[in-house]
């Protein structure tokens, strides 16, 4: 320890300079993994906090809550299938509003009230009771969709009364509300007259208790013809896009990795070979090889928890000017694991030092140039 540090004080710009280097691609990391997150939960998160435990698309819908239609019989299949409690019709739609002064388009989900299919990250206000009133996202109540605002259909002039807020419920990066079936029957009525009936977009399942959501998904596809029912879980991850979201964003954090497995790995390589004629000298006197191996271990931890520290700090004031458009956050468990995972990669990378400075022999010290 006493070596490390010493020597860290005597070549302090070079390893401020690492550590500035190794803070960036943690920025970078938890920057991308942040926005990831964000992004996916703009998407999605409609889905991910929603109370049905099961959602039954029709088949020909390949995962696609937007592109699903079942029949109104559907909803009354499921509902006998062994293992459902409740199953209610869950239609989806967007739809151009007036909030705020400013025409939008704005997501509605409508869910029969008390049933399955309600936002469950309510922060303010109250669930909807009656028809033409709804939960909106948190995220857009100060674009005309706070608590008491009034929603304006563009089709038909109805108006929706927000009541609630929720957390992390928009669907397609869009304005999202929840409100109750007869409230999105009606939004799609009046925008399109001509129809003779509105079918649902999907069935919520809320099952059974103790019952398992896998072993009811499992029940309703093999009993109900023309469906392909998805556990809350599934519906969120292989939703379409998704997936190529978190694969193309996830190669950028990947890349990170490997790069700091290359600077850390080079940077203590180069600085053991130049350092090696007084690594010699202190063999020769003594010091042995694992107390040196370990010296260099610890710096490079110094070197690794330093730089997280500076890429969190970084990461935070970078989101903090982001905020307004995406709402991502940086956990404090993703910066440990991130961090965890730097150290690990970064010691691994720094083998080759390690193994280079284990194989000094003390008496070249003694021999003409032995400490070159």
């Amino acid at each position: 320890m006493f070596l490390a540090l010493r020597e860290i004080r005597r070549a302090r710009w070079r390893f401020v300079l690492l550590t500035g280097a190794v803070g960036l691609l943690v920025f970078l990391i938890l920057f991308v993994q942040a926005l990831t997150g964000a992004l996916i939960g703009q998407f999605i998160g409609a889905l991910d906090h929603q109370s049905a435990d099961v959602l039954v698309y029709s088949a020909q819908a390949r995962k696609n809550l937007e592109g699903s239609v079942v029949p109104p019989a559907t909803v009354d299949a499921v509902a006998k299938v062994p293992g459902v409690a409740r199953a209610g019709p869950f239609g989806e739609g967007t739809f151009s509003v007036r909030a705020g002064g400013k025409l939008r388009d704005t997501v509605l989900i409508g869910y029969e009230l008390g049933g399955p299919g309600a936002p469950t990250t309510l922060t303010e206000g109250r669930l909807p009771v009656a028809p033409f009133e709804a939960v909106a996202s948190s995220r857009n109540a100060g674009e005309g969709f706070g608590i008491g605002d009034s929603v304006r259909l563009e089709r038909g002039g109805r108006l929706i009364k927000v009541v609630g807020l929720a957390r992390d419920v928009n669907y397609s990066v869009l304005p999202t509300m929840f409100t109750s079936y007869d409230t999105y029957v009606a939004a799609r009525r009046d925008a399109n007259p001509s129809a003779t009936t509105v079918y649902p977009s999907a069935v919520a399942v809320q099952i059974d208790p103790g019952a398992s959501a896998a072993t009811v998904r499992d029940a309703i596809n093999r009993s109900v013809p023309g469906v392909e029912a998805l556990t809350r879980a599934q519906a969120v991850s292989e939703s379409p896009g998704v997936a190529s979201v978190s694969q193309s964003l996830g190669m950028v954090v990947v890349l990170c990795f490997f790069v700091v497995v290359v600077v850390a790995g080079l940077f203590f390589l180069i600085l053991t070979v130049q350092k090696a004629s007084a690594l010699t000298l202190l063999r020769a006197v003594g010091v042995g090889g694992g107390a040196l191996a370990r010296a260099l271990l610890v710096q490079v931890v110094v070197v690794v928890l330093g730089g997280v520290v500076v890429g969190a700090v970084l990461t935070i004031a970078a989101l903090s000017a982001s905020n307004s458009s995406l709402g991502a956050g940086l956990a404090a468990g993703g910066v440990l694991r991130t961090g965890l995972l730097v150290l690990v990669l970064a010691c691994i990378a720094s083998l080759g030092a390690v193994r280079r400075v284990l194989r000094i022999d003390p008496a070249r010290a003694l021999t003409p140039g032995g400490m070159a």
